[in-house]
């Protein structure tokens, strides 16, 4: 197949969602498959509408051709088979779309913009947006069952799909029940957060909870912040005021984003993963740390209970209930007991999670069922 696959900015991005696209197509080229990668500029929101106005999909005319891509374009631009587009582009794409290409555009879609929590009004035009772009695409490659029933919800009339769970098998059989048993004895109980630092990961939840629990020579807390500070500064300083304020500066420590070495590091040694998001599409993470033996906690809202079941792999929260995580983050730390029979569960919930090998075969024929039509 030659493939085209629209994304922002670089395949190389540090995010669960970016993640999912570089390993799909590292996979579709292992398979002998040709993939181009179109790659828009990455900027705000509103400016994104605007390529409306100027982009349209290949094979395009000599002029946009030039001014889009700066460069000579080889043939295989003209001759895709099918065209793969991150859904996160969809503000860019909706005139594109509607225009006449010879091949079958597929939406992959990690999650919604308008299932976000954020004031209603936003999420009212984002809604207008994203429905619009949902219904100029001929098909849907869905990261969770909580994402294709979100589609289902805004389009009106149904396409074909497939719900393909993310890569959570990177980091391969890591761990053995009994180093989890031994680990989960150690005095200090170490928190990790993995997210990129946004409002949407909900560290400040996490930061309120560790402000409520107490801690003494018997309870003692250690949180490691893991992902990227550069998306939302704004935010990320207001987190780390709010960790001084609070007194929790010995406490709570801030890494960056981290490749895989010392990330696999700081997932040996945590006993948790917390990550309250106030929506995840699917939440990689939390299965990510499942590798590694470790409990989540999410939230209700979106897919993380597709994940994690409450009270036996981690634990389900309300988004910004900070006082019922506190109570969690307690309950773990006194009785080590439970925390690893949770742990050699969330163990065991991971084992059980297909193979990307076999999800992303899935993929690649669900791509040729629809180039065959």
């Amino acid at each position: 197949m030659r493939i085209g696959f629209v994304i922002y900015g670089s395949l190389d991005t540090l995010s669960g969602g970016y993640l999912y696209d570089r390993k799909l197509v590292e996979y579709l080229r292992a398979q002998g498959d040709t993939i181009v990668i179109i790659s828009l500029p990455w900027r705000n929101y509103a400016v994104h509408l605007t390529d409306n106005f100027w982009f349209r999909l290949p094979p395009l005319n000599v002029i946009a051709r030039r001014a889009f891509f700066r460069t000579k374009q080889s043939p295989d631009y003209e001759k895709f088979d099918i065209l793969i587009q991150d859904e996160l582009n969809h503000p860019s794409l909706i005139a594109a779309n509607e225009g006449k290409h010879p091949y079958p555009v597929v939406s992959l879609v990690h999650h919604l913009r308008c299932s976000e929590l954020r004031p209603k009004w936003q999420n009212i035009l984002y809604r207008i947006v994203e429905q619009k772009y949902l219904q100029s695409v001929d098909g849907f490659i869905l990261n969770s069952q909580t994402t294709k029933n979100v589609v289902k919800g805004l389009i009106v009339k149904e396409k074909p799909s497939i719900v393909a769970y993310p890569p959570t098998d990177r980091f391969g059989d890591v761990i053995l029940e009994d180093k989890i048993k031994e680990r989960a004895n150690s005095r200090e109980l170490r928190i990790l957060f993995l997210g990129n630092v946004i409002e949407r990961k909900g560290l400040h939840t996490l930061l309120n909870a560790l402000a409520r629990v107490e801690q003494n020579g018997i309870l003692s807390y250690r949180l490691d912040v893991v992902g990227a500070l550069t998306t939302d500064t704004t935010y990320v300083r207001a987190m780390q005021k709010q960790v001084v304020i609070n007194g929790l500066s010995s406490i709570v420590h801030f890494h960056g984003a981290l490749n895989n070495d010392p990330l696999k590091g700081m997932l040996r040694q945590a006993h948790m993963v917390v990550v309250p998001s106030s929506y995840e599409g699917f939440g990689i993470v939390y299965l990510e740390g499942m590798a590694f033996g470790l409990p989540a906690i999410g939230t209700t809202a979106g897919a993380a209970s597709e994940i994690i079941t409450d009270g036996k792999t981690g634990y389900l929260i309300e988004p910004e209930d900070s006082k019922m995580l506190a109570v969690q983050l307690t309950s773990l730390a006194k009785d080590r007991d439970m925390l690893a029979r949770m742990s050699v569960n969330a163990l065991r919930r991971y084992k059980a999670q297909p193979k990307w090998e076999q999800t992303a075969g899935q993929i690649r024929e669900f791509l040729f069922e629809r180039i065959r039509k």
